[in-house]
């Protein structure tokens, strides 16, 4: 039996009879209404008589205490509980018996992978694991590969190259090897060498560093009449041309070269001991002999350099690409600037010779990439910056028609050195690769005679 009052009462429902009494805010009155849900028993029509004295009393007492009324149903005035702390309480287990069912194939699923795991730790370990992104890996490798197979593909050409020359030459006095050079940063580096057939006449040592984008086989005439003046001549392709690692003709850092040069000048000193060491460089490879002469060590064991158009002064294709080159060498450092050079730059006047060298294809004719165009900006700076440091005996040769690199730079290179043996030759109406000009045998004929007067 339910009692509906102000303050809700529970009675047993064991008399099967509802009673709902209504409060009234004035005259307390109790209307009762009876409704029959199931016929009881007659031996229980005492027991319900005593039972609805003691709730009419209950009910009168619950009246008079003016207690404050929970929710109303509408204006009927009607008290009704429509929240009670019961019906909270079975929210709440409904909600705690859907999560535990929610929960429960997880809770398995763990613990399996647990007993699992306990049986296979003893085995597993010193193993780790290490969760990378499938499909990094996979851009990072084809990248990878593709730069290695093009690296392997130019240094068995320049290979090749080598050992046909080798054979070409029997009859003359002149041996061509090749080697590969490992740097610090573990990148390998192509070089080569002539040496003349009668080692004892060997008067000295000649370094060669080729310019951008080619490569010092290029140099192979030059380096035969070297030979036959008693020098014996190595060459080196620096990080990403020739036969060397690295994307073609992508220079990530002109130090990285600068570094290589000294550490291959230190091998073949110590592979030829008592023999004076020269340096030659054209181009952008002069720039990296410039550099490497004002290292204190290199400048001790150096008895001097030949410089031809070097790249002291080099004026940006755009005055704006000097002031988004940092920016676009960080952010897109193998973007390619300007159109493709197949057709060649306009560097020597004789046919034949651009012919070759376009034809090459250990040369490149692609567009430069925005790193290495900065790099080169950034070494001609350097090297204006710190002319007057420069105190090793130095050749400098330009011709004055050079639209690549600035022959006014050559010009304040000899005035602002600090060099007290130092020599300049402009040649009129020539262009940037002197040693390939109609003129050619003439500037080594030059060349050799500065060579041979500081033996």
């Amino acid at each position: 039996m339910i009692c509906y009052t102000s303050t809700p009462i529970v009675i047993p429902i064991e008399t099967s009879i509802i009673l709902v009494v209504v409060a009234k805010a004035k005259t307390p009155e109790l209307h009762v209404r009876k409704r029959k849900l199931l016929d009881p028993p007659k031996c229980l029509c005492s027991s319900v008589l005593k039972t609805r004295k003691t709730i009419t009393q209950m009910a009168i007492t619950s009246v008079d205490t003016r207690t404050t009324t929970m929710l109303t149903s509408g204006a009927s005035g009607r008290v009704r509980a429509l929240f009670s702390v019961r019906v909270w309480r079975s929210l709440v287990m409904v909600m705690n018996a859907l999560v535990i069912l929610l929960l429960i194939p997880f809770r398995r699923r763990r613990q399996k992978n647990e007993e699992g795991g306990s049986q296979s730790q003893s085995q597993s370990q010193s193993q780790k694991k290490v969760m990378v992104p499938v499909k990094m890996v996979t851009w990072r490798k084809r990248g990878s590969v593709v730069v290695e197979q093009e690296v392997a593909v130019r240094r068995a050409l320049a290979m090749r190259r080598v050992a046909q020359d080798d054979d070409d030459g029997l009859n003359e006095e002149v041996v061509r090897d090749y080697s590969l050079f490992l740097t610090p940063r573990g990148d390998t580096i192509f070089t080569r060498s002539w040496t003349p057939n009668n080692s004892n006449n060997i008067r000295g040592l000649v370094l060669i560093m080729h310019g951008l984008n080619e490569h010092s086989g290029r140099y192979n005439d030059f380096a035969k009449q070297l030979n036959a003046n008693g020098y014996k001549v190595y060459g080196m392709d620096w990080i990403g041309h020739g036969g060397s690692d690295g994307l073609h003709a992508y220079v990530h850092s002109l130090d990285d070269a600068v570094n290589d040069m000294k550490s291959f000048l230190e091998k073949i000193l110590a592979e030829n001991p008592g023999l004076p060491c020269f340096c030659f460089g054209h181009s952008t490879g002069a720039s990296i002999v410039l550099k490497a002469m004002l290292d204190p060590k290199v400048e001790a064991r150096v008895v001097g350099a030949v410089l031809t158009s070097p790249a002291v002064g080099v004026q940006a294709s755009h005055p704006i690409f000097v002031l988004l080159a940092p920016i676009f060498s960080l952010l897109l450092p193998r973007y390619q600037i300007s159109a493709a050079n197949k057709k060649g730059k306009p560097v020597s006047r004789d046919p034949e010779a651009l012919i070759a060298k376009y034809s090459d294809p250990l040369v490149y004719t692609g567009s430069i990439r925005v790193r290495t165009g900065y790099e080169i900006l950034r070494i001609t700076s350097y090297l204006q910056q710190n002319l007057r440091k420069l105190r090793v005996p130095f050749f400098v040769l330009h011709g004055t028609a050079d639209t690549v690199t600035d022959p006014e730079a050559s010009q304040k290179l000899y005035a602002e050195a600090s060099s007290t043996d130092k020599t300049i030759k402009l040649f009129d109406g020539f262009l940037h690769d002197l040693l390939f000009e109609p003129e050619r045998e003439a500037i080594m004929k030059d060349i050799i005679e500065w060579l041979n007067c500081r033996v």
